[in-house]
């Protein structure tokens, strides 16, 4: 039986982004893409539907101080600081080499400000080897911009704003689910323009050393991803989905085919996975195979029809 898994991730624009499948990676865990070509070649990478690169800042930055990582008993803290080479560095050395993949790229940028955000689309536009940007107005651990504008309606919706006004390509936007209403802030950057909602970032959170007395993480906070966050991020999905009518991403907690089989069954028409591959470095390919079994099995010849199938409203 022939399976259809594809989706189009920006249904109506102007340049589209079709994936093969609803499997890509999260932004930050999946680096640039090229440890993973190393280890499953070419053939793995071409099939994810899509690669989302780590956090793109307008210039380059070295990230926060050690230790950046800590276990969590259901996940991970992270306070990574948005380590990376920068814009320039990222259309100059990495886009060439994305440019060889039949598989869309996705940069994930970072702004300080809003009008930075506006800047950094202008400058990835046309760029041969990027199909698309996520705007990260989520990260928990800078000091400026991520989440301090992803925490503001007006805010997100004027960041949303500047890059649609200066790209063609489709722009993502990812959410925190800090806030009291994601909803509200999914609806404002839908009136922006925005092709897609990725929901969500991590979870803000923190571990405490009881030996030094002290948190783990030298900046406290820290985001929390993994399996703990999965029913949170599964209900903002559910919410978002059913008030906004561009397609939604669903990311948290991720780990097997059945947990993305939740998501797009509350409404997601993609999802992301990030933590799962530290420890499974196959999670990706094996959630791919994973659906194409669970369709096989269940006479599903089309992953789209069962999109939203748990929601009230499409419920017999």
């Amino acid at each position: 039986m022939e399976i259809d898994l594809s989706v189009d991730l920006a249904p109506g624009h102007k340049r589209g982004l079709l994936l093969r499948n609803p499997v890509m990676p999260a932004s930050g865990t999946f680096s640039w893409g090229f440890e993973f070509e190393e280890h499953f070649g070419r053939e793995g990478i071409e099939r994810l539907g899509a690669v989302v690169s780590k956090g793109v800042t307008m210039e380059p930055r070295a990230g926060n101080r050690q230790p950046r990582v800590a276990e969590t008993p259901a996940g991970m803290l992270n306070s990574i600081g948005l380590q990376n080479v920068g814009i320039r560095a990222c259309i100059e050395e990495l886009a060439p080499q994305w440019a060889r993949w039949d598989t869309p790229v996705i940069v994930n940028i970072a702004g300080d400000t809003v009008d930075e955000f506006g800047e950094m689309a202008r400058m990835l536009d046309g760029v041969p080897g990027i199909a698309g940007i996520e705007l990260n107005i989520s990260c928990p651990n800078v000091d400026t911009g991520g989440m301090e504008i992803g925490q503001s309606v007006e805010a997100s919706a004027r960041a949303t704003r500047a890059a649609v006004r200066n790209t063609d390509l489709p722009v993502i936007v990812k959410l925190t689910p800090n806030v009291t209403d994601p909803v509200e802030l999914a609806l404002a950057c839908e009136a922006e323009g925005a092709a897609a909602i990725c929901a969500v970032n991590t979870v803000l959170g923190m571990a405490i050393d009881i030996e030094r007395r002290r948190p783990v993480l030298p900046r406290a906070r820290g985001g929390l991803s993994g399996p703990a966050i999965k029913p949170i991020a599964l209900r903002i999905v559910y919410d978002v989905a059913g008030a906004v009518r561009i397609p939604v991403i669903g990311c948290g907690g991720i780990t097997t085919a059945r947990d993305a089989l939740e998501f797009l069954m509350a409404g997601a028409s993609a999802v992301q996975v990030g933590t799962a591959t530290f420890a499974n470095p196959r999670a990706l390919l094996d959630i791919i195979d994973g659906l194409e079994a669970w369709c096989a099995a269940n006479g599903v010849t089309r992953l789209g029809d069962i999109v939203g199938c748990a929601r009230p409203a499409t419920v017999a």
